[in-house]
């Protein structure tokens, strides 16, 4: 009630809005779906201008498309900060930092743009999310889920690598040169093939260099194993809490309680 009595409208709009950015952060109904996959476009998209960034950066359109992205982002940014539960939940959260960065290099393009690479961050946001899980439990895909999150990674390590790689040592070359150079040494260098026609100069390049390696091969080994071992179901078992058991698994193999783990019917 305000001061005349009347019923204080402006509360009652703040927390439906609220609910409202929470259920499509989290929701798991159709339409709360449907807002996911918009905001999973528009982040492919995002990535798609970062990519396509070293071929359209001497156009008149790049910096407009470039602070349209900004304002999105920026949108994206107070809603996530209107849905969290205080101000300092909000700003513990990774990738609120990482969408402040990616925000400042929207914003100031040609002072910052050593650190556009932080783009690609929104792929692996996408992996987080409720959308991808239930998309693959319609198609019946559930069981690639940890091969499917592998890859993401994967994906989004190599082209965060490719991208201050470019940045870094590469940007001054023409068109897509640049970028393809630094795409080439970053999947060179992850595989361990070092065919060595492109290395990088300096101190900064020697450890940029062994980072990747040892990173890459990580999550390369890492995509193998996804790939290769046999697939398992996540059911948190009632008695121990272990999460991973065989699809056709009757008792855990931790502790032996009988389990009920849920199929679809098939």
């Amino acid at each position: 009630m305000d001061s005349q009595g009347t019923p204080d409208t402006s509360r009652f709009d703040i927390a439906s809005l609220r609910e409202t950015i929470r259920r499509i952060a989290r929701g798991r109904d159709t339409w709360a779906l449907r807002w996911q996959a918009l905001l999973a476009f528009v982040d492919i998209c995002i990535l798609a201008f970062f990519l396509l960034g070293p071929y359209l950066r001497d156009g008149p359109s790049y910096l407009i498309i470039d602070y349209m992205i900004a304002v999105w982002v920026g949108a994206e940014l107070a809603a996530r900060s209107l849905a969290a539960p205080s101000l300092g939940r909000f700003l513990k959260m990774p990738m609120t930092w990482v969408d402040l960065f990616i925000l400042a290099t929207l914003l100031f393009p040609d002072t910052l743009f050593n650190f556009a690479f932080l783009r690609v961050m929104r792929i692996w946001a996408i992996g987080r999310s409720p959308l991808l899980k239930e998309v693959m439990r319609r198609f019946g895909c559930l069981h690639l889920e940890d091969v499917t999150r592998a890859c993401l990674n994967f994906i989004v390590f190599l082209f965060m690598v490719t991208g201050f790689v470019y940045t870094s040592f590469f940007y001054n070359r023409p068109g897509g040169e640049g970028f393809v150079d630094a795409l080439y040494f970053t999947v060179a260098t992850i595989t361990t093939t070092g065919f060595g026609d492109i290395t990088l100069p300096g101190t900064l390049g020697k450890l940029t260099s062994v980072f990747t390696m040892i990173i890459g091969i990580s999550l390369f080994v890492r995509l193998a194993q996804a790939i290769i071992r046999p697939p398992k179901v996540r059911f948190p078992c009632p008695e121990c809490g272990l999460q991973r058991h065989d699809t056709d698994a009757v008792h855990c193999k931790a502790c032996g309680h009988l389990l009920n783990i849920p199929d679809e019917g098939d």
